[in-house]
């Protein structure tokens, strides 16, 4: 009798981690993952806007904290913001329509760091410092201040 309640609650503790993977995992990928930084970045030129690009790594506690903090509030109010996943082997298309996985394509940017914040202006230049990492007290700061530093070179 003691077998049997102890394989049922292995049964249900397996049925609740698989209900949960896939909500932790859509969690991890709440912002969107782009097909064509070309494309993303069109579209966020047509707005005026900057295309920022987070750097990530699935299970990263530091890029939760910026995701969930900082860059969902700011996908709301419509700035154009997408991620690249530091291992993930899925295709994007360079800015100049290169196939590239994640991976390689944050390899030829020089970025080992996640989470790390890019942004982008016309041309596919980087129009404000990166923003590296997600430990600081001051990182709403940081992160408005390169905001207000591409807004301005998109514009001008």
């Amino acid at each position: 009798m003691n077998t049997h309640r102890s394989t049922r609650r292995q049964a249900l503790a397996g049925i609740a981690l698989s209900c949960a993977w896939p909500l932790a995992h859509a969690a991890e990928s709440a912002l969107p993952a782009p097909d064509s930084l070309a494309d993303a970045l069109a579209a966020a030129l047509a707005r005026s806007q900057p295309l920022v690009v987070m750097a990530s790594l699935r299970g990263c506690p530091f890029c939760r904290i910026v995701r969930e903090h900082y860059l969902m509030p700011e996908l709301a109010t419509g700035l154009p913001i997408v991620q690249i996943d530091l291992r993930d082997r899925r295709m994007v298309r360079d800015f100049d329509g290169t196939p590239r996985t994640h991976e390689a394509l944050l390899a030829a940017w020089g970025i080992a760091v996640a989470p790390t914040l890019l942004f982008f202006g016309r041309g596919a230049r980087e129009v404000a410092e990166r923003l590296t990492g997600g430990a600081s007290d001051f990182y709403g700061a940081y992160l408005e201040q390169r905001l207000h530093q591409a807004r301005a070179a998109v514009r001008a």
